[in-house]
């Protein structure tokens, strides 16, 4: 039988291709964080509404997940876990340490070239300052960060992880500014790459994306409170509204009390949007510059039907991302559309494995041809 499979939208490493930031830096092999981040202020029990934003996000981070959130009794308290969101943030004894009307989150993949995973890499990231505690979540690659871990450690910062991530923090350490987000601030003028960040002091929820906006970030408001999440998904399943997206370059420092306030800390830039998020990080039931992520792959099949018409009996998706571009093809092309592969909808994304034997392997356990 000939078949049109829809283009490389499957979980294995030809998708790199459609990715212009590559997350496999050229000449290696190793990876770089692809995550989730969801803060929620103004709220009673703020965890419980992250850890289900962190389920929603799950899809962006297989490998582990923390929450730290903020009372005033019991002042910070975190939780970081291996694993996926709901083998342990829906026990309640776990969830009862976790007090607060302020809260983070963070699912992540595995920290670049890192073999075996350490519960101190797992964020979000805490740190005690002068005026006060903070905790960063991150979503994006740091660039030059070798370069200012290096300078750090020479002018005597210590280290607890291997992430970049947690540069941020010790940049919001060594700052001279007088409040927490006009340190971190200071500290993301000093970075170069891609972050969306949601922060949090004792007060504020913060959200911040860098001027090229390669990650997502939206605001979403819920009751009375805010919420802070990489893809609107997240919002959805806690009944929150969808208010907008973060800017390019913008941070938003949010308290229950006073609302937003827009900050452009930034010198503008022409947007870099990571084409990948549409493709294949984001939930098909995600809303991204202003564009159903499904839409997206569906418009993709279509004009790829247009483009590159072929002769074939069935269009087959590869699961998950590829199906929508399949259904596109199938209805510009009338060629009828069929399920020639099966997911194990247990298996994880394989891509991320960190070699290719593994990934191969994964392949193989996760999708199966239909055709005996």
């Amino acid at each position: 039988m000939r078949g049109a499979t829809s283009p490389g939208f499957g979980d294995t490493m030809s998708d790199a291709t459609f990715f212009p930031s590559n997350p496999f830096d050229a000449g290696d092999d190793k990876l770089h964080e692809e995550c989730g981040v969801f803060g929620v202020v103004g709220v009673t029990d703020a965890a419980n509404f992250v850890a289900l934003g962190l389920h929603a996000l799950q899809h962006r981070g297989q490998e582990a997940g923390g929450i730290v959130s903020y009372h005033p009794e019991t002042g910070f308290n975190s939780a970081r876990r291996f694993g996926y969101v709901r083998d342990n943030f829906t026990r309640q004894s776990l969830m009862d340490t976790l007090p607060g009307q302020l809260a983070i989150g963070h699912v992540r993949y595995s920290t670049a070239g890192s073999k075996a995973a350490a519960i101190r890499d797992v964020q979000p990231f805490f740190g005690e300052f002068s005026m006060g505690g903070a905790a960063i979540a991150h979503n994006g690659n740091i660039t030059n960060a070798d370069a200012l871990r290096r300078e750090l450690i020479e002018r005597g910062s210590i280290f607890q992880s291997s992430s970049d991530s947690e540069c941020i923090i010790h940049l919001m350490a060594r700052s001279l500014q007088r409040d927490i987000p006009a340190r971190m601030e200071d500290a993301l003028r000093r970075v170069e790459g891609a972050f969306s960040v949601v922060a949090m002091t004792r007060t504020k929820l913060i959200g911040v994306r860098d001027p090229l906006g390669v990650r997502p970030l939206v605001l979403g408001k819920v009751a009375d409170g805010w919420v802070l999440s990489s893809e609107t998904c997240a919002l959805d399943i806690i009944g929150a509204d969808y208010v907008r997206e973060i800017d390019p370059g913008e941070m938003v420092v949010i308290t229950a009390e006073h609302g937003v306030e827009s900050i452009r800390p930034f010198r503008p830039a022409k947007s870099r949007f990571c084409i990948f998020e549409h493709v294949y990080f984001s939930r098909p039931d995600s809303i991204i510059g202003h564009r159903s992520v499904y839409e997206t792959r569906r418009q993709i099949g279509v004009e790829l039907a247009r483009e590159t018409p072929v002769e074939a009996d069935l269009v087959c998706p590869v699961p998950d991302s590829g199906t929508p571009a399949a259904i596109g093809f199938a209805a510009e092309s009338g060629i009828p559309y069929g399920m020639g592969i099966v997911r194990n909808q247990y298996m994880g994304r394989t891509f991320i494995e960190p070699t290719e034997q593994i990934r191969n392997m994964g392949v193989r356990l996760k999708l199966t041809s239909t055709a005996r």
